[in-house]
């Protein structure tokens, strides 16, 4: 896609959802790891409907390090793969503990070597939580649009990354893909979605190949 193109829709993206951000809940670095972790496969919503109960009973990585396994399962348990979360979170906080004197390091290549921290939720935690763009977040929803708008043919959501990096102004990796889930979310859903309320479908090739 031409730059120019990619540059307008940035700006109607921008218009359309000025709120661009995480939509999980969170007070420090570490709040939001354990969220995004915890939001893989599961919907932010029912994250955030469990984060304020399990964050009152664990409130630092000491707390969940010095825990049973069995204890954070039982607050977790309604979140798709719950045993293993909290078997990788009770891991991390031990790493934390350990390694970062409890505190969460602010790179994306530090995070990565985390158990249960993929790319995508290093991204969250460093754009979110630290305001540094060291890359672009890629879930299902960014995954679909950029797909369907072509903007990559890649599958892999490493690749996904990558190809966006290098269209995607670095100004704009922070918010550019919260705009494209909410939009994923809201209009180009997996299932039906909303061509025709669409903003940015006069660029779009899944529009013009369903549409002729």
């Amino acid at each position: 896609m031409e730059k120019e193109n990619v540059n307008k829709i940035i700006r109607i993206l921008e218009k359309e959802y000025p709120e661009s951000k995480t939509s999980l809940v969170f007070q420090n670095p570490f709040q939001l790891l354990i969220a995004t972790i915890l939001s893989a496969q599961t919907t932010d919503k029912l994250v955030n409907k469990i984060t304020p109960i399990l964050f009152e009973k664990f409130k630092s990585p000491y707390d969940f390090a010095s825990s049973p396994v069995e204890e954070i399962e039982k607050i977790i348990s309604s979140v798709n793969f719950y045993k293993n979360k909290a078997k990788n979170i009770k891991n991390l906080c031990e790493i934390l503990v350990k390694q970062y004197n409890g505190k969460v390091p602010d790179k994306v290549e530090e995070l990565i070597k985390l158990p249960g921290v993929a790319r995508k939720t290093a991204n969250v935690v460093v754009s979110q939580a630290f305001g540094k763009s060291e890359g672009i977040v890629v879930d299902t929803h960014v995954k679909r649009v950029s797909q369907r708008l072509g903007l990559t043919k890649n599958t892999e959501p490493s690749k996904i990354e990558q190809d966006l990096m290098k269209i995607i102004p670095k100004k704009n990796w922070i918010d550019f893909p919260f705009r494209l889930i909410l939009h994923g979310r809201n209009v180009c859903k997996a299932k039906n979605p909303e061509c025709l309320k669409c903003v940015i479908k006069n660029f779009c090739n899944f529009f013009k190949e369903n549409n002729k």
